[in-house]
């Protein structure tokens, strides 16, 4: 079950890096190319909402013990599933100002020149700091399942000194009704020779 969970985790990676690639192009693009761009990231950002459902439903699947470290690996994807659809919004409301000044023919093209370097250096800080935030988020997953190793290994040592501790009894009596069955076989020797 959990190899599903993986696949699924590949399939976000794989749709979230693409979509971040294109949400960072939008500002740069025009026309038809742009609305079509628009239209695409729409679509996979569905799509990747689908998979954060799936892996929902997965996790209902997975033992009691083991959903935690699931519960917190969907959290973050649900988190950086929301900087995606915010990152998009906030493309979307520059491509919709450049559509509006096509349409009014701003001719200022220096201000033009100058309002579109400024957004793909937004742009560009944006997509740093998202990939800093998916760092973290990655960070603090992988912080996550540390703890919960180290948890289970510590309950398996727990588990594994008790049991030590049973067959320690186990082997002392064993010694016992040995020495008592030596010493019953004596008697009743003794007892045949009378």
């Amino acid at each position: 079950m959990s190899s599903d969970f993986e696949a699924y985790e590949q399939d976000f990676g794989t749709l979230t890096a693409e979509i971040t690639n294109k949400i960072g192009r939008i500002p740069k693009l025009a026309g038809e190319e742009k609305t079509q761009l628009v239209l695409n990231v729409d679509k996979q950002l569905e799509e990747v909402r689908e998979l954060l459902e799936q892996m929902d439903l997965e996790i209902r699947e997975i033992p009691i013990q083991s959903r935690g470290m699931y519960n917190s690996r969907l959290k973050s994807y649900k988190q950086e599933m929301e900087k995606l659809e915010k990152d998009f919004k906030r493309s979307r409301i520059a491509y919709s100002d450049e559509v509006r000044n096509e349409l009014l023919g701003d001719g200022a093209s220096s201000s033009e020149s100058q309002l579109i370097k400024l957004r793909e250096e937004r742009a560009h800080l944006l997509d740093n700091t998202e990939r800093l935030e998916r760092s973290s988020r990655r960070l603090e997953a992988g912080y996550q399942i540390a703890v919960e190793t180290e948890q289970v290994g510590q309950e398996i040592l727990t588990n594994l000194h008790i049991d030590r501790e049973k067959i320690q009894r186990s082997r002392d009596r064993l010694r016992e009704t040995d020495a008592n069955l030596g010493k019953s076989s004596r008697i009743l020797t003794g007892m045949l020779r009378r």
